[in-house]
């Protein structure tokens, strides 16, 4: 065999970890979005010293 098709499992496996993650993470965040909407916040002036 050769060296240039091993393949690192322990790496394969934490991408793999870090996706499902991150998958799990964007539908929590989503499922918050739609339960508890944000209103478009207002810009507020910084208050002037005198």
């Amino acid at each position: 065999m050769s060296d240039d098709k091993l393949i690192d499992f322990a790496a394969e496996r934490s991408k793999r970890i870090h996706d499902l993650n991150d998958r799990r993470l964007a539908d929590m965040r989503q499922a918050f979005e739609q339960a508890l909407p944000l209103k478009p916040g207002k810009k507020r002036k910084p208050k002037k010293k005198r």
